[in-house]
């Protein structure tokens, strides 16, 4: 298990624990009309419509309508909430299953860049594996981007994790899949670890019994 020295973790969400595909949602898009959707929205970049959805800027009705705004008349909002929850997956039971392990001894919390709209979608996903949709009862304490109006890479949304904590961040390990909010955490104090594409979180070395 984790090296003794350490005592909380922070999971990222989607890409970690929650499977993604970017690309669903990309072609959710391009099958409604919008065929630049690709330009604007990526894993590793945003346009300003994106980032202040991402840090509760504005309201779903706000991003909703902005997006329908840029598609052929005739879309619904039905339509491009569907389109924009297209990328959000599955919950692997394996991985909720180390949560609960890893929670009898390190303090394990969530930290997303995340929007109200997909929250919902999480948690309908998480309800199909578990039967319920208590994201919450996998954490001492889940933070999502648009509930607190900071996102990572950010320096300051590490900070103001650790500090609202009280963690230690020598005994706090990161975890996230985007090289970018990696770097932000190391760059905050943090000891942070790359999940590679296709690499399960439960094989890290970390993690290995």
């Amino acid at each position: 298990m984790i090296n003794n020295s350490k005592e909380a973790i922070i999971f990222d969400l989607g890409g970690v624990l929650l499977n993604l595909d970017y690309d669903l949602t990309e072609k959710a898009f391009i099958s409604l009309g919008m065929t630049n959707f690709g330009e604007s929205y990526s894993q590793l970049q945003q346009v300003n419509l994106f980032d202040r959805y991402e840090i509760g800027e504005i309201s779903s009705f706000h991003f909703v309508n902005r997006l329908l705004d840029l598609l052929p008349p005739g879309t619904t909002a039905n339509q491009v909430v569907h389109a924009w929850d297209a990328m959000i997956l599955d919950f692997p039971s394996k991985r909720l299953e180390l949560l609960e392990k890893l929670s009898t001894k390190y303090r394990l919390f969530l930290l997303s860049n995340t929007n109200d709209l997909h929250i919902d979608a999480v948690r309908r996903s998480l309800e199909k594996t578990v039967g319920h949709q208590n994201l919450e009862q996998y954490f001492e304490k889940t933070y999502f981007s648009s509930a607190i109006g900071m996102r990572k890479p950010n320096k300051e949304i590490f900070e103001f994790v650790c500090s609202e904590n009280n963690l230690d961040r020598a005994k706090t390990i990161f975890i996230d899949d985007s090289p970018q909010h990696v770097e932000g955490a190391k760059f905050a104090g943090i000891e942070a670890v790359l999940l590679e594409k296709n690499q399960e979180v439960f094989e890290l070395p970390f993690f290995r019994t």
